[in-house]
Order: structure tokens, then sequence, then C-alpha cells
């Protein structure tokens, strides 16, 4: 017992091991800023993560960046284009409504409103076959069929 506790007291820094960044800004407004941006912009490396939740590198990187840009007094639009500018349409988490675009912001509608098209003609269909088929009489093969069954479920005495 006493071994488990050293083993674990020293196993226990390697855990905890994981870089914290810490950034000075003059102002509160900024912190907030910064820390909206990295909420809302994706690290290009990561499939989909955020900056602020990334250990990438490059995540990294962008996060230092961000600081400089604030601290610069740059406005919310010139950081995001600079952002575009260097890494792409997918650095945004929302991608702006533009014509190339539309696609992206379509496609969920469309795909619904195909989906339920889709749903309302097998519905339609299945109760025009159940409203305008009268049922139809079984065959000899599935008489016999179907007595062959009852026999068998018959119990025996």
């Amino acid at each position: 017992m006493r071994g488990a506790a050293i083993l674990l007291a020293l196993l226990l820094p390697l855990l905890a091991h994981a870089a914290v960044e810490t950034y000075a800004f003059a102002e509160e407004q900024q912190r907030l800023r910064y820390l909206e941006f990295t909420r809302e912009l994706r690290c290009p490396k990561c499939q989909n993560q955020n900056l602020a939740d990334s250990n990438a590198p490059i995540a990294t990187d962008l996060r230092r960046e961000l600081h400089r840009l604030l601290t610069e007094g740059r406005s919310d639009e010139e950081i995001v284009e600079f952002m575009v500018s260097r890494y792409g349409d997918y650095v945004l988490y929302k991608p702006r409504l533009e014509p190339r675009t539309w696609f992206l912001w379509g496609a969920p509608v469309l795909l619904l409103l195909t989906g339920a098209l889709v749903v309302a003609g097998l519905v339609r269909r299945a109760r025009a076959e159940r409203a305008g088929a009268p049922p139809q009489p079984l065959s000899d093969h599935e008489r016999e069929r179907l007595a062959a069954l009852l026999r068998e479920r018959e119990p025996r005495a």
C-alpha cells in the first residue's frame, strides 16, 4: 500500500504537465475579445477544435498572433480578415454568407426538404396501395404451406 502511494506521488507530476499560456492585456475589454476569438476561430490543423481547446503548435502560434493583433488595436473585422487571408474560411466556425458559401449554408435545408419529400412520397404510395387493392386470396401453394406451419405449432399429446 505504501509503495502504491509513493508510485502515485512520483507519477502525479507527469499527469499534471500542461502548458498554460498567459497573456497580459492593457484593458479587460481586450482580454474578453481574446477569449471570444479563441472560441470562434478554428485551429487549422485540428478537425473540430477551436483555438482555446487546441494544443497544436499552430494553435499556439495563432493565439500569440491574436494577442499581438489585439494589443496593436486592430478591429474585429481586421483580425478576421487577417486570419482568413492566411488560413482560409476554414478557420471560421461560422463561414460568411457569400455566393461561394451558399451551398454550405443551404445544403442542410436542401437535404431536410429532400428527405421530407421522399418520406411523404413513400407514405402516399403505401396509403394508395392499402386503399386500392383488395386482399388477395391465398394460392394453393400458400394454403398448403400455412396448413403445414399450423400442424407444426399444434401441441402434441
